[in-house]
């Protein structure tokens, strides 16, 4: 059995066939999936993905690609949404939150100041946070040293070996994918073999970050079992092995995360987490 720890399965790329998306999951062995929002605007979306999954869970937050349309008044609205989702079992965290030092258009002291807002939403309902990391692992450890958020998962992580072991001494777990199943991706490939295997989680980040047998095309969870076959030969162990130790990883980091693999499809309440209609069309993630 495996978990998909980052899905954005409700992106408009699944909107023809996400039901099929699922029952294919389910059918390879994909037996948990956390779908992480971007923004206000996709709250409820999140989690009607979520509870169409069996075992599939959702976190709430405010991406860093998607702060120069948010409103310093979205942290209200999160924190009033993430209220509401702490009755809901399939809720697991916040996220996908960080910062993106990649994309140069971005603002970085806008998204400093999401970032650090919604660290404090964190740490005040003692929930783990899911981490976009890019270009951006020691500003991001700077925060998370002054906010102290419960750990959570370092999504795609790409940094240095010291950085990595950094995150994970703050209760992280490190994610990794379809950029792991490239030849070329020596060093994410080295962190992948030599960080210790309670630190690994598994993640597709679909419909973004196909694997090498999918490049250039949609990613989809199905995926997750064979990225996890490559993994498992990198490092020399049976998948039997890397599955036991990742699925426990996740429900580690992601302490809630238990409660909404519990649940059957549409099981848990359908209160509206916002009244923004989603728009998330030509956005990556």
């Amino acid at each position: 059995m495996w978990i998909d720890t980052h899905c954005h399965l409700d992106a408009a790329e699944f909107d023809a066939d996400r039901t099929t998306v699922i029952t294919d999951a389910v059918a390879a062995g994909v037996v948990g999936l956390v779908v992480p929002a971007v923004e206000c605007a996709t709250f409820d979306a999140a989690r009607a993905a979520a509870r169409a999954v069996p075992g599939g869970a959702y976190a709430l937050g405010i991406h860093p690609l998607y702060t120069p349309r948010a409103r310093e008044e979205d942290i209200a609205t999160l924190r009033r949404a993430v209220e509401l989702a702490m009755g809901d079992p399939r809720f697991v965290g916040i996220g996908e939150i960080g910062l993106d030092f990649f994309v140069r258009t971005l603002d970085p002291e806008r998204q400093q100041f999401f970032y650090v807002e919604q660290l404090k939403i964190a740490r005040d309902f003692d929930l783990p946070v899911i981490l976009h990391v890019r270009r951006s692992q020691d500003a991001l450890l700077k925060q998370l040293r002054i906010f102290k958020p419960r750990g959570g998962i370092a999504h795609a992580f790409n940094g240095s070996r010291q950085q990595a072991d950094m995150f994970v001494e703050r209760g992280f777990c490190l994610g990794f994918g379809g950029q792991m199943t490239f030849d070329r991706a020596l060093q994410i490939r080295r962190l992948a073999v030599d960080m210790p295997l309670e630190s690994i989680v598994l993640e597709t980040d679909a419909p973004d970050i196909a694997p090498e047998w999918r490049y250039k095309q949609r990613n989809s969870p199905v995926e997750l079992p064979r990225i996890a076959q490559v993994l498992a030969a990198l490092r020399g162990v049976a998948p039997e092995v890397l599955s036991q130790a990742t699925c426990a990883n996740a429900w580690r980091v992601l302490p809630r995360l238990s409660g909404a693999m519990a649940m059957g499809p549409g099981d848990g309440p359908a209160t509206n987490l916002s009244l923004i209609s989603p728009d998330t069309s030509g956005q990556s993630r």
